[in-house]
């Protein structure tokens, strides 16, 4: 197992658990966390054991942002060094949407500004009835820049403007009306539902997991009839995998 300074990894079940470990700072994101969180990704996509990967936070916040101190020290840094910096926190989105295996970010407390952004570029949210998320970038003159492609991608354009731009800190609850987040749990079972929901993605065939995850970012720009065809390559292709004949025939014995 990898060892980090702010992360805690850990594989097993083939469940690889990334957790954000700076509890004193309610999870803030600074470049050394960012950097353990994209060597994490990369450790896990790489483990042919991990079938779901499992984002989340130490304390009482799944991540309050960025590190305003280091966000603040950035702003007298030249422009290319700040570049590199923004660049390291899209390589880290572009990792968790480029993974091979299902990204899920489960969120207590807190998701805010960076984390907040941080949890919307997985491919799945879980909450907690009590977290609150908000791009509240904007109440500090900031903007959710390298977020906004990913969000666009998950609500309506009217109301992804109305986030970024007023800072609104909103509950799981409407999260979840909005089609930000997939599922709402009781705080009191949150840690087994999650865990359960976890279960029940990891057992499913990682080939056909993995090939529709592909599949369904892959034709996000596509014109129509790129895309079907796009559909059309991945329907070959999956016919063709063990799990997709074992599936079948183990289907067909059963109605037999």
């Amino acid at each position: 197992m990898p060892s980090y300074q702010k992360v805690l990894y850990l594989a097993e079940n083939g469940v690889a658990r990334i957790t954000l470990n700076r509890p004193d700072k309610r999870n803030a994101l600074d470049p050394e966390l960012i950097r353990e969180l994209q060597d994490a990704i990369a450790v896990s996509a790489r483990d042919p054991a991990v079938r779901v990967v499992l984002l989340k936070g130490t304390g009482k916040d799944f991540c309050s942002g960025m590190d305003l101190a280091a966000l603040q020290k950035s702003m007298h840094a030249e422009v290319l060094k700040n570049r590199a910096s923004a660049q390291e926190l899209a390589g880290l989105f572009l990792a968790m949407r480029r993974h091979p295996r299902p990204v899920i970010a489960a969120v207590h407390g807190r998701a805010l500004a960076g984390g907040c952004g941080l949890a919307t570029a997985a491919d799945v949210i879980l909450a907690a009835h009590s977290a609150q998320f908000g791009y509240t970038e904007v109440n500090i003159g900031f903007v959710p820049a390298i977020v906004t492609a990913i969000l666009r991608r998950s609500l309506p354009e009217k109301r992804a403007f109305e986030l970024i731009t007023s800072g609104e800190i909103i509950t799981a609850q409407v999260a979840f009306d909005q089609g930000l987040v997939n599922r709402v749990f009781p705080d009191e079972t949150f840690t087994a539902d999650v865990e359960g929901y976890v279960s029940r993605i990891a057992s499913k065939s990682q080939s056909a997991v993995m090939l529709s995850k592909q599949l369904l970012y892959h034709v996000d720009a596509m014109p129509f009839e790129a895309a079907i065809e796009a559909g059309v390559e991945i329907n070959t292709i999956a016919r063709m995998t063990e799990d997709s004949k074992t599936g079948v025939d183990r289907f067909l014995k059963k109605v037999q």
